[in-house]
C-alpha cells in the first residue's frame, strides 16, 4: 500500500518554494489536530543541482537554496505556532554528509546543505529558552529511487554545458557516472533515516547532528583527522586519472 492509503497519513500539497503553500498546509494541520498538539516537523524536501562551478546557471543555483535552505525555513515559520503549543516540540532537518564535504561537482548542493546546518545551529540556540529541540540528519549515500534517474541527469548536465566547460570538465564529469551506479547497492536503506528522525522527535534527549551509516561517520571523521591536502586528495580519487590527463 501506498503511504496516502495509510489510514494514519494524511497527505498535503506542498510546494517548500512557495511561503503560502506552506501557511496553509500549516492551516489544513492545526484543523486535523482538533484538541491534540503538533509534536514536531521533520524537513524532507530536497533537490541537487549538479556541475562545475565555474560554468553552473546561477538561476540553477538560486534554485537550489530557494528549495533546499529558504524553502525549509518558510515551512519551519509556517508551523512553529503549531508547534509552540505543544511545548517541548521537536524540529528535524534533513541534511547531508554534504554539508561537511562538498564533493566536486556538487557545489550548489553542498552549498545548500551546509547552508541548512547553520541555519539549524541558529536556530537550535535560539529555541532552546523555548524547550523546543532541533537537529540534523546526515546521512551519505541513501538507498531510495533518486539513483534510478541519476545517469540521465548527468546526461542532461553534460548536454547543457558549453564546449569549454566539456573540454575542461566532461570526462572527470563522465567517470562520476560509474559512481552513481554503485549507490543504490552501497547505500544504507531509508529506514535507517528514519529511525535517527525517530529518534529526533521522541527521545528524552535528541542529538544535535545524526550521522546516520557506516559510510557518514567514516567521512566526518577522516575530514577532522586527515591534513586538508590528504583528505582532498581521497576524494578526488575516483576522478584523479582524468585529471592527471590534464596537470603537467
Amino acid at each position: 500500500s501506498t503511504v496516502a492509503e495509510n489510514p494514519l497519513v494524511t497527505p498535503i500539497r506542498l510546494h517548500v518554494s512557495s511561503s503560502k503553500e506552506a501557511l496553509d498546509a500549516a492551516e489544513v494541520v492545526r484543523a486535523a489536530l482538533g484538541e491534540s498538539t503538533l509534536r514536531g516537523v521533520v524537513n524532507n524536501a530536497g533537490v541537487a543541482v549538479g556541475g562545475p562551478l565555474e560554468f553552473v546557471e546561477l538561476d540553477e543555483f538560486r534554485r537550489q537554496l530557494e528549495i533546499n535552505v529558504i524553502g525549509q525555513l518558510a515551512v519551519t515559520q509556517a508551523f512553529l505556532p503549531l508547534l509552540r503549543e505543544h511545548g517541548g516540540a521537536r524540529i528535524v532537518f534533513t541534511s547531508s554528509i554534504g554539508g561537511r564535504i562538498a564533493a566536486p561537482f556538487i557545489g550548489p548542493y553542498a552549498a545548500s546543505k551546509h547552508a541548512l546546518n547553520g541555519m539549524a545551529e541558529s536556530l537550535r540556540r535560539e529555541l532552546k529558552p523555548f524547550g523546543m529541540g532541533v537537529s540534523v540528519l546526515a546521512p551519505a549515500t541513501v538507498s531510495t529511487p533518486i539513483w534510478d534517474k541519476a545517469g540521465d541527469q548527468i546526461d542532461e548536465l553534460i548536454a547543457a554545458l558549453p564546449p569549454r566547460a566539456i573540454e575542461l570538465y566532461g570526462n572527470a564529469i563522465e567517470s562520476m557516472r560509474s559512481i552513481v551506479g554503485n549507490s543504490t547497492e552501497g547505500g544504507i536503506p531509508a529506514s535507517k533515516v528514519a529511525e535517527a528522525a525517530h529518534h529526533a522527535l521522541f527521545s528524552r534527549r535528541p542529538k544535535a547532528e545524526y550521522l546516520v551509516g557506516r559510510e557518514a561517520k567514516i567521512m566526518a571523521t577522516a575530514s577532522n583527522l586527515m591534513p586538508y591536502r590528504t583528505f582532498d586528495n581521497a576524494v578526488l580519487k575516483p576522478v584523479a586519472t582524468t585529471y592527471q590527463e590534464l596537470t603537467p
